[in-house]
């Protein structure tokens, strides 16, 4: 499959390659902007090592740049002969994407109304999306509906329900935190009305993450995660499903140099998040961590004047009704 910074890739039974516009860069909510964003069931020391993750890979800001890359040539499409525009978003967190993706809807629509729903079962990070939105003006015009639960509960609600249907779900680095992806993918599917957009945005294939998560998947795969998922393996449950997508890949780096200097204070909170452990240096014999540390520097990065640059791209896979 043809991959490329500046092109759409080819996806199940695909058109042509359509290009688009990567190039521009756009402005993002800064962290002191916006509320910590942690997902449910993290606290503490999580916080800081996620938020130190974020402030160094500009994560956000890549996320961000996939969305402006994405949406705006397809919204005209997608609101076509609509009186209104329906968004669902899926382990929205504290809000900050959402409300970045919700600005472009309204530069791309100015005159229809928006409503979204979102799901999310944190209720503290509920509760930060809600004071975002209270303080954010450009908001007070589009309607919330807020469904503090999980993607299991919330299918069983709409179930029960008639005409539950969306003209753009999107789903963030949440695919790792469901039981089924498959089903989970087929169902919100299912809830896309005509001419709609499933956007998930999610780890790239073949990245460091991927490398370091898959070949260390028995001493990794024991803490928050019970297996690791790259945008690869949903390419393929999208394609079993026989579902119509295209994906772009955001390139992205995150300098590690200070990983592999014992005792650096940076270097072991880096560790630390990217292996999911309070303490990187006492979770692991010796073997399994300078295994980790080889694989980390030779395998998941490159190195460029002197720097270690782990490879944390992004892939956006738009998904048609």
């Amino acid at each position: 499959m043809q991959r490329a910074d500046s092109q759409f890739s080819r996806g199940a039974r695909r058109g042509d390659i359509v290009p688009i516009r990567t190039r521009a860069f756009i402005q993002y909510f800064s962290v002191s902007e916006c509320p910590v964003l942690v997902m449910a069931g993290y606290q503490g020391g999580y916080v800081q090592r996620f938020q130190n993750y974020l402030e160094r890979s500009g994560e956000h800001k890549v996320i961000q740049k996939l969305m402006d890359s994405v949406l705006p040539q397809e919204l005209t499409k997608m609101a076509e002969g609509k009186s209104d525009f329906r968004v669902l978003g899926v382990g929205s967190g504290g809000g900050e994407m959402d409300v970045y993706l919700i600005s472009i809807l309204q530069c791309a629509l100015p005159s229809v109304p928006i409503s979204v729903d979102i799901v999310e079962p944190s209720t503290d990070l509920t509760q930060n999306f809600k004071a975002l939105v209270a303080r954010t003006s450009r908001l007070q015009d589009v309607s919330f509906n807020w469904n503090i639960v999980s993607c299991a509960e919330y299918e069983k609600q709409v179930k029960a329900k008639e005409d539950v249907k969306f003209d753009l779900i999107h789903m963030i680095q949440m695919l790792y935190y469901v039981d089924d992806p498959a089903a989970t993918l087929k169902f919100f599917h299912s809830l896309l009305r005509e001419n709609g957009k499933l956007l998930i945005i999610h780890e790239a294939a073949n990245s460091g993450w991927e490398i370091l998560w898959k070949t260390f998947r028995k001493e990794l795969c024991t803490n928050t995660l019970s297996d690791y998922l790259s945008a690869g393996d949903i390419k393929v449950q999208l394609d079993t499903l026989g579902l119509c997508y295209e994906e772009l890949v955001a390139r992205n780096t995150l300098d590690i140099t200070q990983c592999f200097t014992e005792g650096s204070r940076d270097g072991e909170m880096l560790l630390d998040f990217m292996t999911d452990r309070e303490n990187f240096r006492s979770s692991f014999s010796a073997e399994v961590r300078s295994g980790m540390l080889e694989l980390l520097k030779n395998e998941c990065s490159t190195t460029r004047d002197g720097r270690v640059l782990f490879d944390c791209s992004l892939s956006a896979l738009l998904v048609h009704a």
